[in-house]
């Protein structure tokens, strides 16, 4: 093989290697008092076969999210050679101490706040949640268990639900606890991997919250015991970064007025007189689920 053909061949494995690990460097963001706004909208090209799920877990996005981005594409075949959006920023929660785990559940997605060399830093993942009537409930708790390979004991409830069910299910690809499981204080709401990742970013479980596969055992190997877990419904986050105002607004079927919340939380934030009122009108009409400037 001669020097360049090798050349070649190193650099375009190289390339192989960044692109297999993007999607882990791309989960880790450094923030500040005055950058709580973090990652960037991209887009993507479709190719043949693509659908909008198979997008949505390459780039670390739940279902609701690439659907909110992209409300007038077909989720299953959006077609060949069309521009996606990929809503890869956020406005993190508004929580009284950015530790440990904060879950949103209006945007169905879990934060993992640390400190590291003196930088503050944060992981984020797409979940799945409770169905309605049986919700992930809301509060302030602690990791008090972690456990690899779990085994699944079925719930009562489930069991008269489902009565073919087994009363304990073992781990492997039946079992719907996944690779990885996180333990609440709350007892039986879990933190956990799932065998369907199709319900990512669905309100599909009995109250647990569910990762994908590969970020379970990401987020697994990051918390301890005893961590904090906060669990909020915020619809309407706002955020700045660069000096620049920026809004966020999730659908999540509460009825609630966002306008208005809107304005509650930029009055409350000293940041009201900032913001052009034509574009803040417009972000909550919209309301694409990602960060949108309406800087004066």
């Amino acid at each position: 093989m001669s020097v360049m053909i090798r050349t070649v061949f190193i650099a375009a494995l190289l390339l192989s290697l960044f692109a297999a690990y993007s999607r882990d460097a791309a989960g880790s963001y450094f923030f500040d008092r005055n950058t709580t706004v973090i990652g960037s909208l991209v887009t993507y090209e479709t190719k043949h076969g693509d659908s909008l799920i198979e997008i949505a877990r390459k780039f670390g996005l739940g279902y609701n999210e690439i659907m909110e981005a992209n409300p007038s594409l077909d989720p299953f075949v959006p077609g060949e050679d069309v521009v996606v959006t990929i809503p890869s920023s956020w406005v993190l929660p508004d929580v009284e101490s950015y530790d440990g785990i904060v879950i949103n559940l209006a945007e169905l997605r879990l934060y993992y706040f640390f400190h590291r060399d003196g930088r503050s830093e944060v992981n984020t993942y797409p979940i799945g949640i409770g169905s309605e009537g049986k919700d992930t409930p809301l509060g302030r708790f602690s990791i008090m268990q972690k456990e690899a390979n779990p085994s699944w004991h079925v719930p009562e409830s489930i069991r008269k639900e489902r009565p073919e069910l087994p009363m304990v299910v073992p781990p492997g690809p039946e079992n719907p606890l996944g690779s990885h499981a996180l333990r609440l204080s709350l007892g039986d709401v879990l933190i956990h991997g799932t065998n369907r990742p199709w319900g990512v970013g669905r309100r599909v479980s009995h109250g647990c919250i569910r990762l994908y596969p590969e970020d379970i055992p990401r987020l697994y190997g990051l918390v301890s015991v005893g961590a904090k877990v906060t669990i909020v419904r915020q619809p309407v986050k706002i955020g700045v970064r660069n000096n620049k105002v920026f809004l966020e607004v999730h659908n999540d079927g509460s009825g609630m007025n966002y306008l208005n919340e809107a304005v509650r939380i930029l009055t409350k934030k000293g940041l009201l007189k900032r913001v052009c009122s034509e574009k803040l009108y417009d972000a909550v009409e919209e309301m694409k689920g990602a960060p949108v400037e309406i800087s004066e």
